[in-house]
Formats: structure tokens, C-alpha cells, sequence
């Protein structure tokens, strides 16, 4: 995913999906796989990055890429549970 001023990127090796502008990492949501369910377990903004709803941005890409990968969605991290309440076409 690519916009004027930012793109996303899955880092699978990693098991994160980061968000860079221009150069720079700016956010990124870390996850495991485990039995088809991926569970979102970390995410972050870098400080001076925050404020501008790119946690979000990630943790959208990440969640439409699992679901288009047939995988199940979990959130052991906070931001990702509050976002999957606050978006319920996420839940499974």
C-alpha cells in the first residue's frame, strides 16, 4: 500500500507490518501466527509521528491482509482490540 505520503509494508521474516514515511519508520503492528489465527500483539508509533491516526492506517492494512489471507484475527494488543471495537466488520 503506497500513498503520497506513506506506504506500508508486510515484513513477514519479521512478522510485522510497518508504515514508513518517506524513509523513515513511523509505525508498525508485530503479530504471531499460530493454528490460522494471527494475533496482534504489539503496536507503535514513533513519538513524533503520533497524533496523525497512523496506527490506525497500519493496523487497517494488517487486518484487511490477514483477512485476504484466510487467517484469523486476535488482539492481545490494546490499540488493535480498541480498533476491532470500534470497527466491528474486522471481527471474525
Amino acid at each position: 500500500m503506497t500513498n503520497d505520503e506513506h506506504r506500508i509494508e508486510h515484513h513477514a521474516e519479521q512478522s510485522r507490518f510497518a508504515l514508513y514515511t518517506g524513509d523513515t519508520l513511523a509505525a508498525f503492528a508485530d503479530y504471531t501466527d499460530s493454528d490460522g489465527v494471527r494475533d496482534f500483539d504489539h503496536t507503535v508509533t514513533q513519538p513524533r509521528f503520533r497524533g496523525h491516526g497512523l496506527a490506525a492506517e497500519v493496523v487497517r492494512h494488517a487486518l484487511d491482509a490477514t483477512r485476504s489471507e484466510g487467517l484469523k484475527i486476535a488482539a492481545s494488543c490494546w490499540y488493535v482490540a480498541q480498533f476491532l471495537d470500534a470497527n466491528p466488520e474486522y471481527r471474525n
